[in-house]
């Protein structure tokens, strides 16, 4: 149980240019049911560059590469219900898991996406766990093969993308193991209101171990 995890994530506004929050995360449990977080300024493309971070007020500002967000460490949670339980290793119990986790019913492919994001954004999956995950998303249908890809960390995966309105997602899969390596939107098409265009990334998690 916990995670690593790097994001980059784009922050919009109809008065204001864009900007992108870069984040590393790590989550640690304690075998009393604690929790800790730390969460980090950084960005891996450009290493030991200023990024930009946020003020506890939400106000974006310049900080060092590394910088500290914040720190905290959770009181001991006894809920059983998912992400906290453990998840499965069979696919048709997974999706059930998943459904909980997600308060949904029969979910469609952008929603077994999210769902997916925070099943790694809870646990490290383990080699079952990680066929079970795999099995579920190629039965969904709704992710067509992309072929080879580099994700933002450089490491090599298999790429799956799903196709929404104005909105492109891509999954990258270590093809070696099945782990889930990073989720991608990506706009397909402009939005000058928010000063978007096709091409430009919305958001990027890349789960590491």
């Amino acid at each position: 149980k916990g995670t690593h995890v790097r994001s980059w994530s784009l922050g919009m506004s109809d008065d204001a240019p864009p900007v992108t929050l870069p984040e590393e995360r790590v989550v640690r449990w304690t075998a009393d049911g604690r929790s800790t977080e730390l969460v980090v300024a950084t960005d891996p493309r450009h290493p030991g560059r200023p990024v930009l971070g946020e003020d506890e007020d939400g106000t974006p500002r310049l900080v060092e590469d590394g910088h500290v967000i914040s720190r905290r460490t959770h009181p001991p949670s006894w809920s059983d219900a998912p992400p906290q339980s453990p998840p499965p290793h069979d696919a048709a119990h997974l999706r059930a898991y998943l459904e909980e986790a997600q308060h949904s019913g029969t979910l469609d492919t952008p929603e077994l996406l999210d769902a997916t994001a925070l099943l790694l954004d809870n646990w490290t999956l383990g080699a079952r766990e990680s066929a079970a995950l795999t099995r579920l998303l190629a039965d969904d249908g709704g992710l067509r093969p992309a072929g080879r890809v580099t994700d933002r960390l450089g490491r090599p995966g298999h790429a799956y993308v799903y196709e929404g309105t104005g909105l492109r997602r891509m999954l990258i899969v270590n093809p070696a193991t099945g782990a889930v390596l990073g989720l991608e939107t990506t706009f397909t098409a402009d939005q000058p209101e928010y000063g978007v265009r096709a091409g430009d990334v919305m958001e990027y998690r890349a789960w590491t171990r």
